[in-house]
């Protein structure tokens, strides 16, 4: 069996040594390069071809986000951020490459203290990546990403809409899709969002405040025991990290129950609580990611009688959960991620009355 090829990049030699001494310990992993900036790195990449990437953000010449949306237009290759949580631009400029085209991020761990467990994870996650077909980001198309203007206004929506509420669910890739579905709805898109995400939690405490610098809608984290916000009630509520979210009785609760596939959060959890609690008047949607999660709760949704929507293999990071609800018959319609908000919008409106 061939190995992964990987290339390390860490402006850190002490932190480099340390990558690429845990990644050897595995035999089906060979480091096949090291670089210490962001130019070196790029170069290394088109020289060599590796399998996966391994990239700090903080680094000299090209930052990790510049390299990021240069390797991801001109090279396209898996990208396994390890990064440091403890600054907040840094923490941003890991979303912004996330939204670029990386695919995951682990948080860059101690030299020592760790007991394995760190080591562990990063060899589990620079496999994962090396089995992902990664897609080209245009860097013109991560400009206008990033100015994306919204639409105008939601003011012609019907009074009365179908649906009361909107349950989003991503794993691999979710923080640009993500970005990209609230960045095409207006600022006073009427349905309430509920969000669950996969996402670990250094990283995940900053993700609201990234989506609000971008986006026109307000991104909060979920409170235990708050009432469901209204229709007219504009914003999107994060479930926390390591905790699930449930919506019973009118509230949004959090739950300790066990993981669902492997996840807490769990989007399954979620969508399943709102099948019940609100059946035919919820829109679920579901995003890129890996694994199964989420496939369960949307064909809940779809038999109580709701909307249910999954993003098309051409556009999803990772063509996972979107693909186990499609197999299972669960989504009634499959879309390019940038459908979803002008659907959404047709949906919230009343103009859209298709398979109800």
């Amino acid at each position: 069996m061939a190995k992964i090829r990987v290339l390390v990049v860490d402006d850190s030699i002490t932190v480099r040594r340390y990558l690429v001494n845990a990644l050897a310990s595995d035999p089906l992993i060979e480091v096949v390069g090291e670089a210490e900036d962001g130019k070196r790195a790029i170069e290394l990449c088109e020289q060599l071809h590796p399998d996966v990437l391994t990239l700090d953000m903080m680094l000299p010449i090209l930052d990790g986000l510049a390299a990021t949306e240069h390797i991801m237009a001109y090279c396209p290759t898996p990208i396994l951020i390890v990064s440091s949580s403890m600054n907040r631009g840094e923490v941003f400029k890991t979303y912004d490459a996330l939204a670029a085209g990386a695919l995951d991020v682990l948080d860059k761990s101690p030299a020592s203290g760790t007991n394995g467990s760190w080591e562990k994870e990063l060899i589990a996650k620079v496999k994962t990546a090396s089995h992902i077909r990664v897609i080209m980001h245009p860097r013109a198309r991560l400009a206008a990403r990033r100015g994306m203007p919204a639409n105008a206004s939601a003011s012609n929506l019907t009074s009365t809409p179908t649906y009361n509420c909107v349950v989003i669910g991503a794993s691999t890739g979710g923080p640009g899709a993500v970005h990209d579905l609230l960045a095409g709805l207006p600022a006073d898109f009427p349905l309430p969002m509920l969000l669950v995400i996969h996402i670990g939690a250094p990283f995940g405490v900053a993700l609201c405040d990234w989506l609000n610098g971008l986006s026109p809608i307000r991104v909060v984290v979920a409170q235990d025991g708050q009432m469901l916000p209204k229709v007219g009630e504009v914003g999107m509520i994060m479930a926390p990290h390591h905790r699930h979210l449930v919506v019973r009785g009118g509230r949004l609760w959090f739950s300790d129950e066990p993981e669902r596939h492997s996840c807490r959060p769990a989007v399954d959890v979620l969508f399943e609580s709102v099948a019940r609690e609100m059946g035919k008047s919820t829109i679920a949607c579901l995003l890129t990611g890996m694994g199964g999660d989420g496939a369960a709760g949307m064909l809940a949704i779809r038999q109580a009688g709701g909307m249910t929507l999954a993003q098309d293999e051409q556009t999803s990071v990772v063509f996972g959960m979107p693909k186990v609800a499609i197999d299972m018959g669960a989504a009634r319609r499959v879309l390019p991620l940038q459908d979803f908000a002008p659907t959404l919008i047709r949906l919230a409106s009343g103009k859209d009355t298709s398979e109800r």
